[in-house]
């Protein structure tokens, strides 16, 4: 245990794969990066994601890790970079449903914003339920803008499977409000093509 008290040999042996080493890293500075996550997050459970994520890139990018430099100063700057990730992320989401609930509303679709927020809860909803790839491909399409040849190339996958996915998701937001007249315009919203 004393040979990997220090933080420069616990990287160079966390670059050799060494579980022992990222283990004790991990103890070592996991509350000292949850308590930095949520001076940005101000939400402890997102704070928390925050910094799994911080240590699931550690682990996977251990071949990079430059062993000359400080291990705390990396793991600081990963837990900041998947903070201005996640927010970016959300933000777009965020983005993307009240520009829905504005263009409803515009639509005079209808005037009670108590079932707007419901039915806009139950997108929400319905769109976290999708499988894990399903998700993801909807998510790359309209949050994040990406067409069908870009998601293909990103996630190493046919333009068909990409494709497939997207029907998919359509076909379980369509099933969710198939007896609300809604479903016409999120179909638009999303671009659904039968």
């Amino acid at each position: 245990m004393k040979a990997l008290s220090n933080d420069s040999i616990l990287a160079k042996s966390i670059k050799k794969g060494n579980r022992k080493a990222f283990r004790i890293l991990f103890e070592r500075y996991y509350k000292k990066l949850l308590d930095y996550a949520v001076t940005y997050t101000h939400d402890l459970h997102e704070a928390e994601d925050i910094v799994q994520q911080t240590f699931i890139t550690l682990w996977k990018n251990k071949l990079k890790i430059n062993t000359e430099k400080s291990i705390k100063s990396y793991l600081y700057r990963i837990t900041y970079n998947t903070y201005i990730d996640t927010y970016r992320k959300q933000k777009r989401r965020d983005a993307f449903f009240n520009e829905l609930k504005e263009q409803v509303l515009r639509e005079r679709i209808t005037e009670d914003s108590e079932v707007l927020e419901k039915r806009i809860t139950k997108l929400k909803n319905t769109i976290e339920k999708l499988p894990e790839q399903c998700k993801e491909i909807l998510y790359l399409n309209k949050f994040e803008g990406l067409k069908y040849k870009e998601i293909s190339e990103q996630l190493d996958i046919s333009i068909k499977t990409v494709e497939s996915h997207m029907y998919t998701a359509y076909k379980k937001i369509r099933k969710a409000f198939k007896e609300d007249n809604l479903f016409l315009f999120f179909a638009y919203k999303f671009g659904y093509k039968q």
